[in-house]
């Protein structure tokens, strides 16, 4: 894994310094407190793994212009917009091994500020002036929002299906993917083929990459997943490794994890006894699979371009989201 997530740093260090400096320079709040709470969580160690997506889809599709890298950081402020967003919503007191933002400060503060990063991602785009392109963006900010909801709407449902559990990574982390990859096309001229194929990849990378993360709430170490172990389940929230051994568990086994899923003060022991049953009722082999078939679709997508370095960047990406720890 350190050598594959090496391999894609080299590759990338320099598109992800650009990055960097675009996120910086194009803030732009009038308030210092907006700049503090907007910095807290932008630049507290995020991969930068959505406006990189965006930079190198406009680079597969021949993109000569400067416009690339002010563009990307659209992406990761409307990610930072929904993880202050989310963070409130849940209650959430850690995010990448800090305090959450409105810990920190307080919850009107975090959803302002939140507001503000989707308004600048919106004025961002209009500054391209590609309906099509501002469009993209309005819709991720609309999906999210639902998806969002839908979440919230299930908090705690131990009769969460399958099927709702996809739609709503679909809604909250897919759309973000797929819209940096399409986007990335649109600002190139690409054809339509060619961002129908990056928009396919996004969305696929983005499922999986959202069920490998859920996947990183059953562990025992904090300090690698930068929020507290089990903090998903703690917060109502169930994914694919529970909802699949909650169908799969005989009446017995069903009600222990039932009972742990409930208690909202589980301990410790409890929690390595969830995981006991998820592994017992293959779970979390479950999720890994279908991740792994959605991996394997992102990459198909991409056969209908040329073979190169750009190719090979995002097939290790594709790679990567299977395999990383953070």
């Amino acid at each position: 894994m350190s050598e594959l997530k090496q391999k894609i740093m080299s590759s990338v260090s320099h598109d992800l310094d650009s990055i960097e400096d675009a996120l910086k320079q194009n803030l732009k709040p009038h308030l210092d407190l907006v700049a503090t709470v907007a910095g807290h969580i932008l630049f507290s160690g995020g991969k930068r793994l959505r406006p990189l997506l965006m930079v190198i889809s406009a680079r597969l599709c021949g993109y000569q212009g400067s416009y690339d890298k002010p563009f990307a950081a659209i992406f990761e402020y409307l990610h930072a917009a929904t993880l202050l967003h989310d963070d409130l919503v849940d209650d959430a007191a850690l995010r990448r091994g800090k305090s959450a933002a409105h810990t920190v400060w307080d919850n009107p503060t975090a959803v302002l500020v939140g507001d503000f990063l989707l308004a600048r991602s919106l004025v961002l785009a209009a500054e391209t002036g590609l309906p099509e392109l501002i469009k993209v963006i309005a819709e991720i900010t609309e999906d999210m929002s639902q998806g969002e909801i839908q979440q919230l709407s299930k908090k705690g449902d131990p009769g969460l299906t399958e099927t709702e559990y996809l739609e709503i990574i679909h809604r909250k982390t897919a759309v973000l993917f797929q819209g940096a990859c399409l986007a990335g096309a649109l600002l190139a001229g690409a054809d339509k083929i060619s961002a129908k194929a990056l928009a396919q990849y996004g969305l696929n990378l983005g499922m999986a990459f959202q069920m490998a993360d859920d996947l990183l709430d059953y562990t025992i170490d904090t300090s690698a997943i930068g929020k507290n172990v089990g903090a998903d389940l703690k917060e109502g929230k169930l994914t694919l490794p529970v909802i699949f051994a909650l169908k799969s568990a005989d009446s017995f086994d069903k009600q222990k994890m039932l009972k742990i899923i409930k208690d909202q003060n589980f301990n410790f022991v409890d929690f390595c006894s969830l995981i006991d049953l998820l592994n017992k009722y293959d779970g979390i082999d479950y999720t890994k699979q279908c991740a792994a078939r959605y991996i394997k679709q992102a990459k198909k997508a991409l056969m209908i371009f040329k073979p190169g370095k750009i190719i090979d960047i995002f097939l290790d990406i594709a790679d990567y989201s299977l395999v990383r720890k953070l």
